[in-house]
């Protein structure tokens, strides 16, 4: 099975403080730089691996290491399944995080565990010194205790590790090739899980949450308040003199085309993320509830490898079409959330499972049949040849 280290921290964030005008931050930014390189290496034998850490249906499973400050992993067990809390923040943090973003998936969704067979979810803190990022390696997760001058301790933010185990889910099912927009969707869903989480945990309606991705992840004295924003993507932070400027567009006009970052999948995903927003806040009520349901739907049962956005937005309006039927408040706050973004494609209705009919575009004068939206389909940016 296909995979991909993913990291919550983006390159272009990592190369910035490379070129810090502190040595401090440049050396740990070069380091963390190194042992995510490093940690990309890593290849596990999914398929077989999955199998054995698989636990009964229904059972949640958590397992947390210590990893002092090595990347031999696991690490030491700190702390399993029922056990009660340790001295360990850390540890604790993972612990209760990834237990609730279990709960949010099989009781929300019905998902038992990332792989919906009740996977174990095991977890090592303390990975080397000082790094700055954290992780899904395809089997586990891995947090570093960031260097309290950038950023603090990973375990922190319920909604970076909703997200990170949300690239497990992503790797079970719609296996989203990490490069251009497939790449974007990928860091698209796992930031929509992982602000669902949030979201769920603190009983927020779509109004009420602040649509950021790693809030409280910076520390004191960086200008900025996240690492992503939903609501409003470029705008996560600004400071020259650490992070740079959020690069993340809003919109098509501002996708970018890059060999950077894999294709800028943690830059461009700004697009999708605010096309899902848009339709959250025009569903109303709790975003997990409809908005959430119609992504979750599409990306687990739609959404294809090398889908690009407007694939994507096709089979989200699908999705809604098939939750809450055609010509829904649902499908037209979906169609209206993607055009507003600059991608739009053409419904199809479902007639029947497993069965579609094109739904063509009605002439200008003439009223849209209340069972159809049809929208022009947008073009795509030419994918690069490698």
């Amino acid at each position: 099975m296909r995979h991909h280290v993913c990291f919550i921290v983006p390159p272009h964030i990592l190369k910035n403080l490379s070129r810090s005008s502190d040595a401090e931050v440049r050396d740990r930014a070069h380091q963390s730089m190194e042992l995510t390189s490093q940690a990309r290496g890593m290849r596990a034998a999914i398929g077989p691996m999955a199998a054995m850490l698989a636990t009964s249906p229904g059972t949640k499973r958590r397992t947390v290491y210590d990893e002092r400050n090595g990347t031999k992993l696991p690490g030491k067990f700190l702390r399993g399944e029922g056990d009660k809390p340790v001295t360990d923040k850390s540890a604790n943090e993972a612990y209760d995080y990834a237990g609730d973003t279990y709960d949010f998936y099989m009781k929300v969704y019905g998902r038992n565990s990332v792989d919906g067979n009740g996977m174990r979810l095991d977890s090592s803190v303390h990975y080397s010194t000082k790094f700055d990022n954290a992780f899904w390696n395809g089997t586990q997760m891995v947090y570093g205790d960031g260097d309290n001058v950038i950023f603090v301790h990973f375990t922190g933010c319920i909604d970076v590790i909703g997200h990170e185990l949300t690239h497990g889910v992503t790797q079970f099912t719609a296996a989203l090739d990490y490069q251009d927009q497939s790449g974007a969707l990928n860091e698209h869903f796992s930031d929509v899980m992982g602000s669902l989480v949030k979201q769920w945990k603190n009983n927020q309606t779509a109004a009420q949450a602040d649509w950021l991705i790693g809030q409280g992840l910076l520390a004191p004295g960086v200008k900025g308040v996240a690492l992503r924003s939903m609501k409003a993507p470029g705008t996560a932070y600004n400071d020259p003199k650490t992070l740079g400027k959020d690069p993340q567009p809003a919109n098509m006009q501002g996708y970018l085309d890059t060999t950077q970052d894999n294709g800028g999948v943690h830059i461009n995903s700004g697009i999708p993320n605010k096309a899902f927003y848009n339709a959250a806040i025009a569903i109303g009520g709790y975003a997990w509830e409809k908005a959430g349901r119609i992504w979750f739907n599409a990306f687990t049962k739609r959404v294809q490898s090398t889908s690009q956005f407007v694939d994507v937005a096709q089979d989200t309006l699908e999705s809604a079409a098939e939750l809450y039927g055609p010509g829904s408040a649902e499908q037209v706050a979906v169609a209206q959330a993607w055009n507003a973004v600059g991608v739009a494609a053409t419904v199809k209705t479902i007639v029947a499972p497993g069965a579609t009919i094109p739904v063509k575009a009605p002439a200008a004068s003439a009223p849209i049949p209340a069972n159809a939206i049809a929208l022009p389909r947008a073009k795509a940016p030419a994918r690069r040849h490698k």
